[in-house]
């Protein structure tokens, strides 16, 4: 029984940050229905789609198709939903007539550019919702083009995780005043929230816009990927003066004989030379000599090896699903009330969805006229 054991959710099924949101929600106890097309087949997207109930395939077309989403959201507590502005209001499944049916819902709305603004409207993915938040500029080595960082930054951190907290803090807030709202959630808004620090350090003079030039983005010889004898690669992140002490000396340097360490001027000559004396060794070998250091030197790991590794091997970081899938457990840890991983869809069937408010004679009734469909039904 997570800690949102309890909560039912109403998703309608979309792609990106939308799921991944559902995807926490699951992870932690909620009952989510997910709202398909018709002819989708019920099936959620692997990992991501993990935890839910079956899909409920609706025809949003014909009036009882929308009817019956608006009954599901009546008895919700959330309702989700990721499409451009304008859509659900389109399809009479907006927030003003879902609160309308239950004051007490917290609507969320996850899209790139938000409910507003010149970009409102406009298709984007996730390069370009962090790129005009400023956060893909610093992504960015000396003399370099930007590089995405996959879809991590705009669709899931500045995306889903920050829809996910919406939602829970407008929970809260509905226990308290007995209504609910609605969670605009845009990318552009979550992405340059995650920059916080970077601005702080802008502000009193520790960050320069010169990318590749700072402390954090591969400015400093200390905080950097180095290739090792095997072609394999070791992160080095030994900020603090008594782990870089660590650092030389795991690698046999005497720092008498180098520049200081936050000699900025001598940055190019550590680089060099870190870089010379990284490459004598493979990278498992100098995982070896680093083991048992503070030194922040750890081999960078591909996904199978992520998995394997034995400190999240202890942990549990990564599970097995019940297809069989190999991926990341869910987080972060609750000591009471854990959270599950990788439950296979459950059955939505009629006798469930009586504990949404449809009887299971109007459900059949729906299903023989075509307007509900999808597993289980």
């Amino acid at each position: 029984m997570g800690a949102l054991s309890g909560i039912k959710v109403v998703e309608l099924a979309g792609i990106g940050p939308g799921p991944f949101t559902g995807m926490m929600l699951a992870d932690a106890g909620a009952e989510i229905i997910r709202i398909d097309r018709p002819g989708a087949g019920g099936m959620p997207s692997l990992v991501v789609g993990r935890g839910r109930l079956g899909g409920l395939e609706v025809d949003l077309k014909r009036p009882e198709g929308t009817e019956t989403v608006l009954r599901l959201a009546a008895a919700a507590d959330v309702f989700i939903e990721g499409f451009r502005p304008g859509v659900t209001e389109r399809l009479g499944l907006g927030p003003d007539v879902c609160l309308a049916r239950n004051p007490r819902l917290v609507y969320a709305r996850m899209t790139g550019w938000g409910q507003y603004g010149p970009l409102a409207p406009r298709a984007g993915h996730d390069i370009n919702y962090i790129a005009i938040s400023g956060v893909l500029h610093a992504f960015t080595r000396a003399g370099e083009r930007p590089v995405p960082p996959l879809n991590l930054v705009g669709d899931y951190g500045g995306g889903a995780m920050f829809c996910a907290f919406g939602i829970l803090a407008a929970l809260l807030e509905a226990q308290r005043s007995g209504h609910g709202q609605v969670v605009d959630a845009a990318m552009t808004d979550g992405s340059a929230v995650l920059g916080a620090f970077i601005h702080g350090m802008r502000a009193n003079g520790s960050w320069s816009d010169e990318p590749g030039t700072n402390l954090l983005d591969t400015g400093a010889p200390f905080y950097d990927v180095y290739e090792t004898a095997d072609g394999g690669f070791v992160a080095v992140g030994c900020i603090e003066h008594q782990f870089y002490a660590q650092f030389l000396a795991g690698l046999g340097l005497d720092g008498a004989e180098l520049p200081a360490q936050n000699d900025r001027s001598g940055w190019p000559t550590l680089r060099a030379r870190f870089a010379e004396v990284l490459r004598t060794r493979t990278r498992d070998a100098w995982t070896d000599v680093f083991r048992d250091t503070d030194a922040c030197v750890t081999p960078v790991l591909d996904w199978n090896e992520a998995a394997a590794h034995p400190h999240n091997a202890a942990r549990g970081t990564y599970a097995e699903g019940g297809d069989g899938t190999t991926q990341p457990a869910a987080a972060p840890r609750l000591s009471r009330t854990p959270s599950r991983t990788g439950d296979e869809p459950g059955a939505l069937t009629a006798s469930l969805l009586a504990g949404w408010g449809l009887e299971p004679a109007e459900v059949e009734k729906l299903r023989t006229d075509g307007v509900l469909g999808g597993p289980g039904l």
